[in-house]
């Protein structure tokens, strides 16, 4: 499966930020957004997943546009990841990945399972039954981003996934970044810092310039 952007246009308030915007990404490749505050970095990211509809231009999966019909079926071919981690404070770091678990259509047996070993790859196992207003926010951020493990869905859309995290959090990032590529998963992330993803092809905003 293979992602497409031709000629797309970002108009938010009476702000274009950016126009003409063209790519393409194959199984296994990344692409790394960079750019000034304000750029368009985080609204590219919700053209992507479907929250945000462009001013001009299309974005095409395996060379065809879906319809209106066919956008709610792509929800289940990507993870997105904004910058806010979207953890509930008064549930369980298990209790939430259960919950995004039973959302993405586990069964409740596979979901709590999931959520285990999710908790248990992000270095967790000692705080998932700590309700998740005691975590650290680097803590809650590795909540956040468990949920990427919890589904097999080709691409995974990241906005600032790094903020908070240790330096050896950002190397188990780097590794579960680097297996979903190897399986010939695709990432798409925004950053304002270094982030572990070798290879990755990077896109300035807003000029659009790829490299």
């Amino acid at each position: 499966m293979a992602l497409g952007v031709d000629r797309l246009a970002c108009i938010r308030g009476e702000r274009q930020l950016f126009s003409d915007l063209t790519f393409r990404l194959a199984p296994g490749e990344a692409l790394l957004l960079h750019g000034p505050n304000g750029s368009g970095k985080s609204s590219l990211l919700r053209m992507l997943a479907g929250f945000l509809a462009p001013a001009a231009g299309r974005i095409v999966w395996d060379g065809t546009v879906p319809d209106d019909e066919e956008a709610d079926g792509l929800r289940g071919r990507f993870c997105y990841l904004g910058h806010q981690d979207a953890v509930k404070p008064q549930l369980s770091a298990r209790d939430n990945l259960v919950f995004w678990a039973r959302l993405s259509g586990l069964a409740a047996e596979r979901a709590e399972a999931a959520a285990d070993q999710a908790l248990d790859a992000a270095g967790l196992q000692r705080q998932k039954r700590l309700p998740s207003r005691y975590l650290s926010a680097g803590q809650k951020r590795r909540v956040a981003l468990a949920r990427l493990l919890l589904t097999d869905v080709p691409l995974w859309l990241l906005d600032e996934p790094s903020n908070a995290l240790d330096r050896a959090a950002v190397d188990w990032l780097g590794g579960i970044l680097a297996q979903h590529r190897a399986k010939g998963g695709m990432v798409v992330l925004a950053s304002h810092v270094p982030v572990p993803l070798p290879d990755a092809r990077l896109l300035e905003l807003p000029d659009g310039r790829l490299t």
